[in-house]
């Protein structure tokens, strides 16, 4: 298996906001690449230069990079220019996972269900002005930094008198900020592999945090989150599922893996997508190692997939070599 990789780095770190989930999540997936012989080796963007990244000679790289630098395309296209297959979606569907918003008009395009939203200046936005997307959208209400993961810079409004407050905050994170329909309901999410016709959803994880608050806390470091896997829900609804985050994950573009999320809502079993994760997290937490483990893939069989799936958006000529 050595040999049929080659040199493989595996990227994590970086200098987003998601920076020590992304040093867990490398770290888990060097090891377990290291078990099944494969010569890999870790490097952190933060700390090594692009021109350290090319000198690396890298057969193929695995990226377990979290947010802005790493899931958004921008590492991509360096790694397009170097000729350096990578894992995940290429450059134009990372960049477009990594907004919320445009995700979201995509979804729209394609007829699938998100719930409704507003786009909302960080600087130029009024009181008046969040009175009266409360009043369309309705409270509760989601307020989101688009560019942001993890949970982070995202405020769940119940009552007038918190839109500033939630406000500020999402716009510390981002020039826009999403304000977002509320669905009450159960919260799930669909790990997707592969590309195009061959994409496949494995199982369905339910998410059930104390008092419903999935945070930054409770989805990477507490033991008191949850997790159903698979969901407990009837055959026909985990297929229309399953269905849809794989029309999701393709209208988006995405290739290799990613991480479809939902909400159920709870007056009639409507699915309403949310977000797409095109490097979702690998930690002992996260959710796409313990969908493949109850679809009977190991966490090291998994990283190998993944591994395997490594591409390029723009195919070398066959006389080009790298530098």
């Amino acid at each position: 298996m050595k040999n049929q990789f080659g040199k493989v780095g595996v990227l994590f770190g970086g200098r987003s906001a998601e920076r020590e989930v992304s040093l867990m999540s490398g770290k888990g997936v060097l090891q377990a690449l290291r078990a099944k012989g494969i010569d890999a080796h870790g490097f952190d963007p933060a700390e090594r230069s692009l021109g350290d990244l090319a000198a690396e000679k890298f057969d193929r790289v695995f990226i377990a990079l979290h947010g802005r630098y790493g899931e958004d395309g921008t590492l991509q296209g360096v790694l397009e220019q170097l000729g350096v297959p990578y894992t995940g979606s290429g450059v134009m569907a990372s960049s477009i996972g990594m907004d919320k918003v445009m995700t979201k008009r995509i979804w729209s395009s394609h007829d699938l269900p998100t719930p409704r939203f507003e786009v909302l200046d960080a600087a130029g936005t009024s009181a008046d002005d969040l009175r009266r997307v409360a009043a369309e959208l309705g409270l509760p209400l989601m307020l989101k930094a688009p560019h942001e993961g993890s949970t982070i810079g995202i405020s769940k409004v119940t009552a007038p008198a918190e839109l500033g407050d939630g406000f500020s905050l999402c716009a510390r994170y981002d020039d826009v900020v999403l304000a977002e329909e509320f669905i009450t309901g159960r919260e799930l999410t669909v790990p997707v592999l592969g590309a195009g016709r061959q994409a496949r959803a494995l199982p369905i994880v339910e998410i059930r945090a104390p008092q419903g608050n999935y945070d930054y806390e409770h989805k990477y470091f507490s033991d008191d989150t949850q997790y159903l896997c698979p969901a407990p829900l009837d055959a026909e609804l985990t297929q229309r599922i399953q269905s849809l985050a794989v029309r999701a994950f393709n209208a988006v573009g995405a290739a290799g893996w990613a991480r479809v999320d939902f909400m159920l809502r709870a007056s009639d079993n409507e699915p309403f997508l949310l977000e797409i994760n095109t490097s979702p997290g690998m930690t002992g937490h996260s959710l796409v190692p313990m969908a493949a483990k109850a679809a009977g893939v190991s966490y090291e069989d998994l990283c190998v997939e993944i591994l395997a799936s490594a591409d390029l958006d723009l195919k070398p000529t066959a006389d080009w070599k790298p530098v």
